[in-house]
């Protein structure tokens, strides 16, 4: 994908990107998603030049603009616990839109897949990270906090892959809300 794209592509990279987590990607033709979007097949392919490809690339537009919006909320914050809300809470914002479709399309394609996981990992490095400034703050207790963030990102990789959706009935965005009051009935003094 270019570094840069015009405001065209741009428009329907985020067009793309709705539509996948509205309605999931694995049934759309490179057809179809020019009828939906609106666009001839050349201008599809500046975005990735196979449907493998324009797949991973709004994959990872979604998590990277999911966690520019993730890390703006969590700035807003400078108590360590509303820092640690703010980010699993806008975690689960940004995952609330995604349909179901969308979620298991991911779980079954090998670079969504990947990108998912990626992002899961920096998310529970952040989280690491919070608590860590939390307990150096004397804000939290005294809490092993890569420990934390372990299970964190643990919990984080069992709601990707499904199986706390299987096992609960909980869904990504719902799963993320009780993460979130987990830990912090945790680590708070």
């Amino acid at each position: 994908m270019p570094l840069t794209l015009n405001d065209r592509q741009q428009e329907l990279l985020d067009g793309l990107v709705a539509l996948f987590v509205a309605e999931g990607f694995r049934q759309f033709t490179l057809g179809d998603l020019t009828v939906r979007l609106h666009c001839s097949k050349s201008t599809l392919y500046a975005l990735g030049e196979s449907k493998e490809q324009l797949v991973g690339n709004a994959v990872v537009h979604f998590f990277r603009t999911a966690t520019a919006e993730v890390e703006r909320r969590t700035a807003l914050e400078d108590e360590p616990a509303a820092r640690i809300q703010a980010y699993l809470t806008a975690v689960a914002d940004a995952l609330r839109p995604a349909s179901a479709a969308f979620i298991e399309d991911i779980a079954a394609h090998p670079a969504a897949r990947q990108a998912y996981a990626r992002n899961t990992r920096i998310a529970a490095r952040r989280v690491r990270e919070l608590i860590d400034e939390g307990v150096s703050s004397g804000a939290f207790r005294a809490v092993h906090a890569a420990f934390v963030a372990d299970t964190v990102a643990s919990t984080m990789t069992r709601i990707q892959s499904g199986d706390v959706q299987r096992a609960t009935g909980l869904r990504d965005a719902e799963a993320y809300e009780e993460l979130a009051a987990l830990v912090l009935r945790g680590v708070r003094s």
